[in-house]
């Protein structure tokens, strides 16, 4: 995420975010994309730009199209990216449609707000905190009356620690985010600037507690799950209630809810904008939506259908959106930049002769345009590697004196030089040692680039042995690894299943964008 600064360093930070995903949209990765998807258009069918979370209503839209004739072919991404291919310009003559999770991010912006031309609520899905029963029952709370100031409470005292998504780039983490400083300012209405400044002492203590970041819903749950001494996970209900092990509240002084308005394009025919309609009133009928809640566990948005079983039907106070771009920056910034745990990562980057020339040249380009992102208190290791490790070089983004960090990075990509066998092993248990104890007081992680398969050093096996002899924080700590060149998917998800990590696929889209996307997780 982008943030201001004195320096000029980075753009404002909720604009300069989406202008980067759209330059980077490129292409999406393969989990974003529905199999064999394209952009022409197909009489009788609606290319929806849709919320990745949305995937789960393929049932439902099966349905539909059963009822209607007509037929949904989505293009799965994060919100902000969506919300950034429309501010482009992109989205015209490749969608009819766009179905996001909420559209107040688009409001913020006026460039995407008029690509579209209707928006009608298909279901909705509040913020939620889902908790350990037991330590709901250590915490003495009754679910009921569970507020965000008890949530604080119970935070800074040490007796509860989460997981959430990363608010920059996921709507569920931004709504929680909005949710959180809500109720620790006592806003209300809208947040303010001035809301957003007194809550920060409090946000500051509550966002300690925060142990696990991500950029997809997926991926939290599975880390939150193998981690295993995670008291809670801050994500919609609907993402939440399905889960046996957790006990769903929804704090008592008011969440965010999501929504997910489908809206037609103002590009569009009227044609297609009469199938977005017709579509659209087929899935608020009673039977579609009581279809929706019991699949999908989101609310129903028709009053004569209740929610599915286990939802909790009582009410709880709306939280508005922030109502200007300011505050959304505000607030965005300040949980970069000093709120949130800082973030420690090390690059573990494939300079094997195989990179010589358009690859390597590839791999300088994307490191130095991620600088820009970079946050405050970030530390940033950059280990290239060959036939074996050939250097260690650790910077530090400091906040009063970023541009010292960058220019190290600048630095010390532009010296790299491919040349060697490829030793992805014994380099990755370099990094780790380099790591060592791994505290929690930060998000750590290791970024694989790879663009061959292992020819020297540690072996596959000798790595596991090794992994498994790690203990603490230290063993927690996810490889992400990047599908590059002629490197080996079933090696990287190997890596990626064993340290519980995410394999990210450069050669689907660009390697700017792989690294991008890893930042969520980071």
């Amino acid at each position: 995420m982008r943030r201001t600064t004195s320096t000029g360093r980075r753009t404002t930070a909720l604009v300069g975010a989406l202008a980067a995903a759209a330059a980077l949209l490129t292409a999406c990765t393969p989990e974003e994309r529905t199999p064999g998807e394209s952009h022409e258009p197909v009489p009788g069918t609606l290319r929806v730009l849709a919320s990745s979370e949305l995937a789960d209503m393929t049932p439902v839209w099966q349905r539909v199209e059963k009822d209607t004739g007509i037929r949904i072919r989505p293009t799965y991404m994060g919100t902000l990216d969506a919300v950034a291919l429309l501010a482009g310009g992109r989205a015209k003559g490749r969608y009819d449609a766009v179905w996001l999770s909420s559209n107040d991010y688009l409001r913020l912006r006026p460039e995407a707000a008029r690509q579209i031309v209707s928006e009608t609520p298909v279901m909705s899905s509040p913020v939620a905190i889902g908790v350990k029963p037991d330590t709901v029952r250590k915490l003495g709370w009754k679910p009921e009356d569970v507020t965000w100031p008890d949530i604080h409470e119970a935070v800074a005292d040490g007796r509860l620690t989460y997981g959430m998504t990363d608010p920059s780039r996921s709507n569920s983490g931004f709504s929680t985010l909005v949710s959180v400083a809500s109720g620790l300012s006592g806003a209300q209405s809208a947040l303010t600037d001035a809301d957003v400044r007194k809550a920060t002492p409090k946000l500051k203590e509550f966002f300690e507690g925060q142990q696990l970041t991500s950029g997809s819903s997926g991926w939290l749950a599975e880390a939150y799950d193998r981690r295993g001494d995670i008291d809670a996970l801050l994500n919609y209900e609907s993402v939440l209630q399905g889960r046996k092990d957790l006990t769903v509240i929804r704090p008592r002084d008011g969440v965010v809810t999501a929504d997910y308005p489908l809206s037609s394009l103002a590009s569009t025919s009227k044609e297609v904008r009469d199938d977005v309609r017709r579509f659209t009133d087929a899935l608020r009928t009673p039977a579609v939506q009581r279809l929706i809640t019991e699949r999908t566990l989101r609310r129903p948005v028709v009053a004569s259908v209740p929610p599915a079983t286990g939802l909790d039907p009582g009410r709880r106070r709306e939280l508005p959106f922030p109502g200007s771009r300011s505050v959304a920056d505000g607030l965005l910034d300040a949980y970069d930049n000093e709120l949130r745990r800082p973030s420690r990562t090390v690059y573990v980057l494939d300079t094997s002769g195989s990179m010589e020339g358009g690859r390597l040249d590839r791999l300088k380009t994307a490191l130095t345009a991620l600088t820009s992102d970079f946050r405050d208190r970030e530390e940033v290791t950059l280990m290239p590697f060959g036939s074996d490790v050939k250097s260690v070089r650790t910077h530090v983004v400091r906040p009063g004196d970023p541009e010292t960090g960058l220019d190290g990075i600048r630095e010390d990509t532009r010296a790299l030089s491919a040349s060697g066998d490829t030793a992805i092993y014994t380099s990755l248990e370099k990094a780790y040692e380099h790591l060592g104890a791994a505290e929690r007081d930060t998000f750590t992680s290791i970024v694989l680039m790879t663009d061959g398969e292992n020819t020297e050093g540690a072996s596959p096996e000798e790595f596991e042995d090794f992994h498994d002899g790690l203990t603490g924080a230290q063993r927690d700590v996810p490889v992400f690894p990047i599908l590059f060149g002629d490197s080996d998917r079933a090696e990287l998800e190997h890596i990626a299943d064993l340290t519980g990590g995410r394999l990210f696929d450069a050669r689907q889209g660009s390697l700017d964008g792989a690294f991008e996307e890893i930042r969520g997780y980071q």
